[in-house]
């Protein structure tokens, strides 16, 4: 896992670029039986708040200011204060995430989760996160949830598990409680991730770290990425030595 992707500004392109990725990678594996979806959750942010907004279907676009108005805001008006101030927004954000569903019967079968900071770090969006995934667990469907973000707590789990960079979880609706978690840290690759679909079936796998590598190649990350700053989050110092190194030999520096 590259650090520097994790950075705020950049996240949101790789955190969508990469649903799509993984969407691209399982659909030759899982047809004709099944198909993978991309499905959308919205949240409107405000001083107030988040708010969970449902899926967006229309997009409000700014128009020019009228000639009328802006004529009638240069009027000299005694005794009035005319001054510039800024009003409370309306800001959208949004995560995608994959839902596969038998071709069929229309059934949700799998819930694949890449987690974003508006889900892991944020205090209401994680708040939603949570009741989204009680459902999924209290339901017979799959859940798979990515957790490619440093910074923040992990997902709630009973008991206690070894401190990672990242995580894995792999829940099977037909082994509930229980679950599978891959742990693994910044140096590692990540895991080959198996994707349960109905009990009786063979386990299509997804093999994730080449995926997020072919599609930094493809996006060109390496052009918006500065490994001469310490990435956001800054890594510990045990591991600061070790980019560095990487950073060189792919610059093919000594």
């Amino acid at each position: 896992m590259d650090p520097y992707l994790e950075h705020p500004s950049l996240w949101p392109d790789v955190h969508n670029r990469l649903v799509a990725a993984i969407a691209d990678e399982l659909v030759p594996k899982i047809a004709p039986r099944y198909y993978v979806g991309i499905e959308r959750r919205a949240y409107s942010l405000t001083p107030e708040g988040l708010n969970l907004i449902g899926i967006p279907d229309v997009g409000i676009v700014p128009t020019k200011e009228s000639p009328l108005t802006s004529s009638l805001t240069k009027l000299p008006l005694a005794g009035v204060d005319v001054m510039e101030v800024e009003l409370p927004m309306r800001d959208e954000v949004g995560e995608n995430y994959l839902e596969v569903h038998e071709v069929e019967t229309g059934k949700l079968i799998t819930v694949i989760e890449l987690l974003s900071p508006v889900n892991k770090i944020h205090l209401e969006g994680r708040e939603d996160y949570k009741e989204k995934r009680l459902d999924i667990l209290s339901s017979r469907t799959n859940l798979v949830e990515i957790d490619l973000l440093r910074s923040g707590e992990p997902m709630p789990i009973i008991g206690k598990a070894k401190k990672s960079d990242y995580r894995i979880i792999v829940s099977r609706s037909w082994r509930r409680a229980r679950g599978q978690l891959y742990a693994f840290n910044v140096r590692h690759p990540i895991p080959i991730v198996p994707i349960p679909l109905r009990r009786e079936e063979t386990e299509v796998t997804l093999d994730l770290n080449a995926t997020l590598h072919a599609l930094y190649e493809r996006a060109r990350f390496d052009l918006r990425l500065n490994y001469s700053q310490p990435p956001t989050p800054p890594l510990p110092d045990e591991d600061v030595r070790w980019a560095s190194e990487v950073v060189q030999s792919a610059r093919g520096e000594k």
